[in-house]
């Protein structure tokens, strides 16, 4: 995997702010074609679709407040936001409402699967994207690497610790749990991976770390 580490702002800014910008549309506008599949929505879609049932404000809305809270976590656990992490609170609620906005509620068994299939490529490929520009992780990324940082936990625990909580709490307050969260959960990661290389912004330090040898070379004595 390419390093994902935060690259300064001022370092290629148009190019990296056009992949960080389309890569959180894309990503806020992949939630919205889960959420009309109807079929099974990731875990912090089920969050946020259970507290749109008990209250007034838009899908887009509620993704955009729960951002912003889970950030206040960041800081008993020591994480500084960046960039990026006030982009994405704030394009993926409006892009997440764009979607919803777009496409009709009322939808037949094969386009909604459809569209559960395309929400879940679509929404490994924006990750890739918006994460490879190297701003700055999302709020619920941040939430991931400071509570493995502070505990010890792998991030694979801590990650999937989370997931499982948010989903059982959204489950709880109403929101659609299905096929499409397992398919979620079982394909986002991969497909992420694949695409990753490909969108992963590569600094002129790293092209000098890879350049750099990793040692002196070996010598050989002649008997």
């Amino acid at each position: 995997m390419p390093r994902l580490s935060y690259v300064r702002f001022g370092e290629r800014p148009l190019l990296r702010l056009a992949q960080l910008f389309a890569g959180l549309a894309l990503y806020g506008f992949s939630l919205s074609l889960m959420v009309r599949a109807s079929l099974g929505l990731n875990p912090w879609s089920v969050l946020n679709e259970g507290l749109v049932h008990h209250t007034s404000l838009s899908f887009g809305t509620i993704t955009a407040l729960v951002g912003a809270l889970v950030l206040l976590l960041w800081i008993p656990l020591k994480q500084r936001p960046k960039f990026g992490t006030f982009a994405n609170i704030v394009v993926l609620g409006f892009s997440s409402d764009l979607g919803l906005w777009l496409i009709p509620e009322e939808l037949g068994l094969p386009t909604r699967i459809a569209l559960l299939f395309g929400g879940i490529l679509l929404n490994a490929l924006s990750i890739a994207v918006y994460v490879g520009a190297r701003f700055g992780p999302g709020p619920r990324d941040g939430l991931m690497t400071g509570a493995s940082a502070l505990t010890g936990r792998s991030i694979r625990f801590i990650r999937t610790s989370i997931e499982i909580t948010v989903l059982v709490v959204g489950w709880l307050l109403g929101g659609t749990v299905g096929a499409g969260t397992v398919l979620y959960a079982l394909a986002v990661g991969p497909v992420t991976q694949f695409f990753m290389p490909r969108f992963a912004y590569t600094s002129p330090e790293d092209h000098a770390a890879a350049s750099t040898p990793s040692g002196p070379p070996a010598h050989t004595t002649a008997n």
